[in-house]
């Protein structure tokens, strides 16, 4: 095990996130909502735009949230859920609810888990760019 102490993910970090996934969405013409957790789960940011859906809000949370739990991408576990799938009872075996749609995508930092963000408003293969977009930007 690592000895060397874990730097959070700060609230600087999740506006350079949330500033990211929107440039990215923007440019794409897409309006969304973003969130970041922070590695407990706890909300670090949000921010909604205001012509994007208003469910967005909601499902950028749970990607995010998703993401985290699992540690990792939303887009990846896609498939896992399906009836064949083994976890298919897994979206309703939990208080809060997961959601297995792309856009969510885990935060690690020196190979540690350190947070979340998850991107909610357009396709799903968008929102998953525009999250992947905002981890290219935090990681320069």
């Amino acid at each position: 095990m690592s000895t060397t102490p874990l730097t959070p993910l700060t609230t600087a970090d999740a506006e350079t996130l949330i500033s990211a996934a929107r440039n990215s969405a923007e440019a794409a013409g897409v309006t969304v909502s973003v969130t970041v957790l922070d590695a407990g789960g706890h909300l670090l940011a949000f921010r909604r735009d205001d012509r994007a859906v208003l469910i967005s809000g909601e499902t950028s949370t749970r990607k995010a949230y998703t993401a985290l739990q699992l540690d990792a991408p939303t887009a990846d576990l896609v498939d896992l859920v399906k009836p064949d799938g083994p976890f298919h009872t897994l979206t309703t075996a939990l208080d809060r609810p997961l959601l297995f749609i792309a856009g969510g995508v885990p935060v690690h930092r020196d190979g540690r888990l350190v947070g979340a963000i998850g991107v909610g408003g357009g396709a799903p293969d968008q929102d998953d760019s525009f999250a992947r977009a905002a981890l290219a930007e935090l990681s320069r």
